[in-house]
């Protein structure tokens, strides 16, 4: 009877750690078209409305998908805290939060530190420039992330199974 538990334990962890993997690629597409969506929604606030950033970022952040608003909300609150950051360092310290709970890759991290370098430090104009160019990039790291999450969504669900067998046949 405690082998029986053992194993079922056993499998249960295998398949939850298969689970929780396969989980994370796909959720990345989803965080990316997020994002993207959340960066039109900041260039249109910039250079439609003229709304100053902090402003913007709160507003994007009661508007966006709520797996990313946490980054907006943490940006626009460094910038209202008047701690004398800049808008780039609010950024960096809002991305740093984010990035430890999303499903984010480092290659998606790069494109929005890029991003945060930029911005409060140049006309509107220039401002939407870079948010395009960021969009974009995140566009091409969709296609990326489409493209693993079909490969490796079943792989992790049949690895974590297969592997808590395997280790159940090791040890009995």
């Amino acid at each position: 009877m405690l082998k029986i538990a053992g194993c079922l334990l056993i499998m249960s962890a295998g398949s939850f750690a298969g689970i929780s993997m396969a989980r994370n690629y796909a959720r990345r597409p989803g965080e990316l078209r997020s994002m993207v969506t959340a960066l039109q929604m900041l260039e249109t606030e910039i250079s439609y409305t003229a709304t100053p950033l902090p402003e913007a970022l709160a507003r994007i952040a009661a508007r966006c998908d709520k797996a990313i608003a946490p980054l907006f909300s943490r940006a626009s609150e460094e910038l209202y805290a008047q701690t004398g950051c800049t808008a780039g360092e609010a950024w960096e310290t809002a991305l740093n939060k984010f990035y430890a709970l999303s499903s984010t890759l480092p290659s998606d991290l790069a494109v929005l530190r890029n991003l945060g370098t930029v911005l409060g430090i140049s006309n509107g104009e220039d401002q939407c420039k870079h948010l395009r160019l960021a969009k974009e990039q995140l566009k091409g790291e969709i296609i990326t992330a489409e493209q693993q999450a079909a490969k490796y969504v079943k792989l992790w669900n049949y690895l974590g199974l297969l592997g808590s067998l395997a280790l159940i046949l090791l040890l009995y």
